[in-house]
């Protein structure tokens, strides 16, 4: 069992540290312009929204019923939305005030704003993929009980998958710190969250977390996710976008990631699923 599980931990990190090939690609380019942020914000969304309502929601209602997955789901939804009540959240100064000031200063005070709301939204972003790794390092975890060929291939899978989730997480970070290092270091823990599902699945399932319960809280986990999505990363894409321009880009990450989830699904076995 010693051995598996350290298989399976190498295996997931290969996974999980993919998303630092993400941010690889965001911190060696200039940081965007506001358009091109929001076009990437709304990019992102639609990678949170599928893996949201197509891939844990989905299952959790696929595995444990409609009633039960939908009052898990939703029971994420109102907890992060009574935990967001106590988040101090910064906003975009309003046009009038900008206004008051002239030159450099006001200039400067409403990119300072800017880069508040962008970087909060990076922090709600790599919260949200981190919460989504779990399963993948359980995943990954039980793959690699089935054969290491099943574990590699699942593993570089994920990998894949997962380097534009590192790229939703490092590029507000790096638009709104102008540090390298900082994208670098957030996108690289989001991934870090993948061999911890391995930790977890090896030590308590299914001894002492049953499968109900563990869907059950899956879904609730989009739950999560939908709400930081709609409430955070959604109306960002709309300021600095335009509505048009943010939709499809949400419906182009939403096809991307269900693409990405198809092809990570038909490389696991028959009798697995994520």
């Amino acid at each position: 069992m010693g051995s598996q599980v350290l298989v399976a931990l190498g295996l997931s990190l290969i996974g999980g540290l993919s998303t630092s090939i993400g941010a690889l690609f965001v911190i060696l380019n200039q940081a965007p312009n506001l358009k091109m942020l929001g076009i990437l914000q709304g990019f992102a969304a639609g990678l949170m929204l599928s893996i949201s309502f197509l891939d844990l929601a989905h299952n959790a209602i696929n595995s444990i019923g409609f009633l039960k997955g939908n009052l898990w789901f939703f029971a994420g939804v109102l907890f992060f939305a009574i935990v967001a009540n106590f988040i101090p959240e910064p906003t975009l100064a309003p046009v009038s005030d900008s206004k008051k000031k002239t030159g450099d200063e006001g200039g400067k005070d409403i990119m300072k704003k800017h880069r508040s709301q962008v970087l909060f939204s990076g922090i709600v972003t790599a919260v949200g993929i981190s919460l989504h790794n779990f399963p993948e390092g359980m995943a990954v975890f039980l793959g690699s009980m089935k054969g290491l060929r099943v574990g590699v291939n699942l593993a570089l899978a994920i990998a894949l998958h997962n380097i534009p989730e590192g790229v939703a997480v490092a590029l507000p970070v790096y638009f709104a710190t102008q540090s390298k290092w900082q994208a670098f270091k957030l996108a690289t823990l989001s991934g870090l969250a993948e061999p911890l599902g391995v930790i977890i699945v090896a030590y308590l399932f299914p001894s002492s977390l049953s499968p109900e319960i563990l869907e059950g809280l899956l879904g609730a986990v989009g739950g999560v996710m939908a709400f930081l999505t709609l409430h955070e990363m959604l109306p960002l894409a709309f300021d600095y976008a335009g509505q048009k321009q943010a939709v499809k880009a949400v419906f182009f990450g939403m096809a991307f990631m269900s693409a990405s989830l198809y092809f990570l699904e038909i490389s696991l076995p028959e009798e697995m699923s994520l």
